[in-house]
């Protein structure tokens, strides 16, 4: 069976189809869901490697950044930290996050919420089978990331006014490739 479903009331190029199978958890029968996301315009950023995004809004009046991020399956993004709180909500696969000397600290399963505050540097990641992750950055104008080097340096940040560029290109193309 197949079915449309959206995220978050998100316009309809932004929905994606999810289909499922049946199977049996603790003698009760479960729907095992798999996320369908071909219909979402996934982007890379710049030159950083293991993950693509997509971008769901920016409201700069709330100071609210949300977007998803798809994670190569068994691969580390690049050192950061947030500046912002930070809720996320896994769609897919499972979330990881590393300690910034790459050790495991946490494994977020599909469905997980969190809501975490600006906190210490740290790498994320997938699975075995990659991850699709919801992001919705919260109530900071300014810098909202930090990228860094292996010794904690800052070298490159993303800010408001970034992901509203990020998000305007998106816009644009959106329209240009329906024109």
């Amino acid at each position: 069976m197949v079915f449309l479903a959206c995220l978050l009331g998100q316009p309809a190029y932004l929905c994606a189809r999810l289909s499922f199978s049946t199977r049996y958890v603790m003698g009760k029968i479960m729907a095992k869901y798999n996320f369908d996301d071909r219909n979402i315009r996934w982007s890379k950023l710049g030159d950083f490697e293991h993950f693509v995004y997509a971008m769901l809004n920016v409201d700069v009046s709330l100071q609210i950044v949300d977007f998803l991020i798809k994670y190569d399956p068994n691969q580390k993004i690049f050192l950061h930290h947030h500046l912002a709180l930070t809720n996320t909500f896994v769609v897919q696969g499972e979330h990881r996050l590393y300690e910034s000397n790459g050790i495991l600290k946490e494994i977020r399963s599909v469905g997980s919420y969190t809501t975490s505050p600006p906190g210490d540097a740290h790498r994320e990641g997938g699975g075995n089978e990659g991850a699709v992750v919801f992001y919705s950055v919260r109530g900071k104008d300014g810098i909202l990331f930090e990228v860094l080097d292996d010794n904690l340096n800052v070298v490159a940040t993303l800010s408001m006014e970034d992901f509203i560029g990020l998000y305007k290109a998106q816009q644009d193309n959106m329209k240009n490739n329906n024109q």
